[in-house]
């Protein structure tokens, strides 16, 4: 086929990237249609649906010129906050968190759009602080505050996942603005000190549980270690070729609990085995951080590689903390794994940062690589 029949707006998009995530988000409504017993409904052809809506604004936004982003980054972070408030006031219950609207056609989780959001106002601080603030107060006490307000408003709901995923896109733009080292050693070495405290009078219940389940599963295996317990047994008992499609028994017996969401890869790998999940890592280690992260080396000035690093952070996170919660590796937290996990509002927000780094590339084509 020529490529003067294809749109224009389609012809210089990433297929490289775009055509390997298809297949990905297709694996996982396989997957979804697994959990629910070999039925499209309600879980896989949602998937499918929100994936060709979202790619559709994800294609909208790559057409945005740089203008567009740098304008709108406080409006956007304003709105957020707004939203964020009005969940605390008229937001939707679900699993004992008070973390959505509902906005008729899909249930919208505010915090999930400061994930991209967060990045976007960052990124924007950086680009506009002139190189010689950059070791002064002004380059952390603002960003602090910027960071401090939604972060605070999501650990309300209560919801530490978000918190801590909207906490890494930010710390992520921070640290390739190029504040001091000694900045993040000395912030760590404060987090050391404040985490036995936090842990005992921060948290709830239920999150001082999680922590220490993740410490011994097995001391309550039936109870607060169940999730864990039943996941590792999903993944374990997949080995290297899986039981087949169809065939896991620990979703299809309800032992795994969220097999359609968070433990979404669980259930994968009970049926796709090793092999599965090595498609999946592929997908996202080797085509999409490989690609977002050189969208970032090559952008064209510092906002757009601020924008595209942090953007491609946020997946990262999403990513890495799943697959480690359900390997028993970190906490449960309540995070999805993208593109494979049920769950409009995660995947907008994949699809806002994928449509965002497409966007910095276009910008770098344009002009021909960075410019300084």
């Amino acid at each position: 086929m020529s490529m003067t029949v294809i749109p224009a707006p389609l012809r210089g998009l990433p297929w490289r990237v775009l055509i390997p995530l298809t297949a990905l988000v297709l694996f996982g409504a396989t997957v979804l249609w697994s959990a629910a017993g070999g039925h499209w409904s309600p879980y896989a052809w949602k998937h499918i649906f929100n994936f060709g809506l979202f790619l559709s604004l994800a294609i909208a936004i790559s057409r945005l010129p740089e203008r567009a982003f740098r304008q709108s980054a406080y409006p956007i972070y304003g709105g957020l906050v707004f939203l964020l408030m009005l969940v605390e006031a008229v937001g939707k219950v679900g699993g004992g968190s008070q973390r959505w609207l509902n906005i008729g056609f899909m249930n919208l989780q505010p915090s999930e759009l400061m994930k991209p959001g967060i990045v976007l106002v960052m990124a924007l601080f950086y680009a506009s602080l002139p190189p010689t603030l950059i070791r002064s107060w002004r380059a952390l006490v603002p960003p602090l505050i910027l960071l401090g307000v939604p972060a605070a408003l999501v650990m309300l709901q209560p919801d530490l996942g978000t918190a801590l995923a909207i906490c890494f896109g930010a710390v992520v733009v921070v640290f390739m603005s190029g504040v001091p080292m000694w900045w993040f050693i000395s912030g760590g070495a404060a987090a050391a000190v404040v985490a036995p405290l936090a842990f005992f009078f921060a948290l709830h219940d239920y999150q001082r549980k999680r922590v220490l389940v993740f410490m011994d599963p097995e001391a309550d295996m039936l109870g607060s270690g169940y999730h864990i317990t039943q996941s590792k047994i999903a993944i374990g008992s997949g080995g290297f070729f899986g039981k087949g499609l169809g065939n896991g028994t620990q979703s299809h017996l309800k032992y795994l609990p969220e097999a359609h969401t968070d433990f979404a890869f669980a259930t994968m790998a009970e049926e796709w085995g090793m092999i599965g999940g090595l498609f999946i890592l592929f997908v996202f280690f080797v085509v999409l951080f490989r690609w977002g992260m050189g969208v970032a080396r090559r952008a064209p000035d510092r906002f757009s590689q601020l924008l595209a690093a942090g953007m491609t952070a946020t997946i990262f996170f999403y990513v890495a903390i799943n697959m480690m919660m359900v390997m028993g590796l970190a906490p449960v937290v309540g995070i999805p794994l993208p593109f494979i996990s049920h769950g409009g509002s995660s995947m907008m927000t994949n699809m806002i940062c994928i449509g965002t780094i497409m966007a910095v590339d276009r910008w770098t084509k344009r002009t021909g690589g960075r410019l300084g």
